[in-house]
């Protein structure tokens, strides 16, 4: 099945454009494929000046591909369950609605901003605990695409309608799952970045961090979040959906009820989600919508490699 990507105002993938080759990957762990970012001052500093809240409203939502089963290496990898801590909720289910539930998850999800191909792009990602206090989790292809990996990566947490009410926080480093990173197998579509300090502060010092888990059981109730900037959507502010999770049947992620568009990639979703509280531990990202389903959202099962991925992360 063909790639496809959703259109704010322009369809990157029928841009037309090259990819423009980054500088080389290098390897911090066994299996897991750092590329190394702002990873100094003054880079970091030239990545946050360029995301100007004009330059985040005019960014294009660069998300969600079709299924394409040649790159499907096999099954997800899976181990112990791991749950890294961090009732069923209130307001369930929900296809897709604007969050107002504020909460912990206000300042710990995000708008992700990058360069692909030239474009000024988005997606969407989430602080979780972790060793270094500096990881955001997202979708593999929020970091890498069509061979290359992003340049300009920064997340801005809590974003809302072109304001950064915790800052810009510049990527020293992005990696993706090692399946991602040699065949962009949807299967593994799990990516991590690795934030710079801003001001002095740790990432989830300032905003906290949720939790995150591994070889969960699935078909459990979930709730996801993002920033949807195609239509009907406008990426000014966080969006959520919630329901019970089922089975992918063109991959072997889990789906949810979802009428998330581009730009919501790399959103956490969440098990033990509480909503008074805003909390619960990551279990996924979104992923994938399959287009003669617009309802359905899909994202990747966080197994062995997306657990490996996270603890390469934590330990940067």
């Amino acid at each position: 099945m063909e790639r496809r990507f959703w259109r704010s105002a322009v369809v990157l993938a029928a841009a037309g454009l090259a990819v423009a080759l980054v500088q080389p990957a290098a390897q911090s762990a066994p299996g897991v494929t750092v590329h190394l970012a702002a990873d100094t001052p003054a880079k970091a500093a030239a990545v946050a000046a360029r995301w100007t809240p004009e330059a985040m409203r005019d960014a294009v939502p660069l998300d969600l591909p079709a299924v394409d089963p040649a790159k499907l290496t096999d099954d997800v990898l899976k181990g112990l369950p791991e749950v890294v801590p961090g009732v069923r909720p209130a307001a369930f289910p929900s296809g897709g609605a604007a969050w107002t539930g504020g909460g912990k998850v206000v300042s710990t999800a995000g708008r992700v901003f990058f360069t692909y191909q030239g474009r000024q792009a988005s997606c969407s990602g989430n602080a979780v605990t972790s060793g270094n206090k500096s990881v955001v989790i997202t979708a593999g292809h929020c970091v890498k695409l069509d061979g290359a990996f992003h340049t300009n990566w920064a997340f801005v947490p809590g974003y809302n309608n072109g304001n950064a009410p915790y800052g810009t926080w510049t990527a020293r480093a992005t990696m993706a799952t090692p399946q991602w990173v040699a065949s962009e197998d949807i299967n593994y579509d799990v990516g991590a970045a690795v934030v710079n300090q801003l001001s002095g502060q740790s990432l989830t010092d300032v905003v906290g961090g949720q939790g995150i888990a591994f070889n969960q059981a699935r078909g459990q109730n979930m709730y996801a979040f993002g920033w949807p900037a195609a239509s009907p959507y406008d990426g000014t502010k966080m969006v959520y959906c919630s329901g019970t999770t089922f089975n992918a049947f063109l991959s072997d992620g889990i789906g949810m009820t979802c009428d998330m568009t581009g730009g919501a990639s790399g959103g956490p979703w969440f098990l033990q989600f509480n909503e008074a509280a805003g909390t619960g531990v990551q279990n996924s990202v979104n992923s994938y919508k399959i287009s003669f389903i617009p309802t359905w959202m899909f994202g990747p099962y966080f197994g062995t490699d997306a657990q490996n991925l996270y603890n390469a992360a934590q330990a940067a």
